[in-house]
C-alpha cells in the first residue's frame, strides 16, 4: 500500500467519523473496493448514553404535594444508578465478548472489593478473534463488575466501576 493511499484512507475514516457525529448516527459501515484482492472495510461506531439519563430522572412527578423538599433529594440519588454516568466507570472500547480470566479455569483478573493499580488488566474483550486486554485507567477499588464472563458487550458499555 502506498503512502498516499494510506493517507487517503485515514482522511476517509475521519470523514466517516464526522458524518457519524454531524448526523447523530451511532454506527456506519463501509466497504471500499480497490480491486479484486484489495479492499478496505471500515466500521465506525459511538455510544450515545447521556441523553437517556436526564429523561429517566425527570419521570417521578406525582409527589410534589406531599414533600417538595424531598423530591429534589430523590432525583440526585437516581442519577448514580446509571453505571455509564458513574465517574469511575470503565467502558468497553469495542464490540465483543467479555472474558473475566486469561483462560478457562483460571482465576479471574478482578473481584468486587479488590484493589487495582493503574494499568492492571481488568478483563479481556475478544473482537474478531483478537484478545484485547482492558486496563485500569486509575488505581482504586473495584466496587462493581457490571458484566458476566462470556457476555456480549457494545461499544461504550460500562464494564466495571472503580473508586
Amino acid at each position: 500500500m502506498t503512502d498516499s493511499r494510506h493517507e487517503a484512507d485515514v482522511a476517509f475514516i475521519k470523514a466517516l467519523a464526522e458524518l457519524l457525529r454531524d448526523n447523530d448516527l451511532t454506527e456506519v459501515q463501509v466497504k471500499r473496493e480497490y480491486g479484486e484482492e484489495d479492499s478496505l472495510n471500515v466500521r465506525v461506531s459511538r455510544s450515545i448514553a447521556s441523553p437517556s439519563a436526564p429523561t429517566q430522572v425527570a419521570v417521578p412527578a406525582p409527589a410534589p404535594v406531599a414533600a417538595p423538599a424531598q423530591a429534589p433529594a430523590a432525583a440526585p440519588s437516581a442519577a448514580p444508578e446509571d453505571p455509564a454516568s458513574h465517574p469511575g466507570a470503565v467502558t468497553s472500547p469495542m464490540v465483543g465478548t467479555v472474558y473475566m480470566q486469561a483462560e478457562p479455569g483460571a482465576a479471574p483478573f478482578i473481584t468486587v472489593g479488590a484493589s487495582v493499580s493503574e494499568g492492571d488488566t481488568l478483563l479481556i474483550v475478544e473482537a474478531m478473534k483478537t484478545m484485547n486486554h482492558i486496563h485500569a485507567p486509575k488505581s482504586g477499588t473495584v466496587k462493581r463488575i457490571l458484566v458476566e464472563d462470556g457476555a456480549a458487550v457494545e461499544y461504550g458499555s460500562p464494564l466495571v466501576i472503580i473508586e
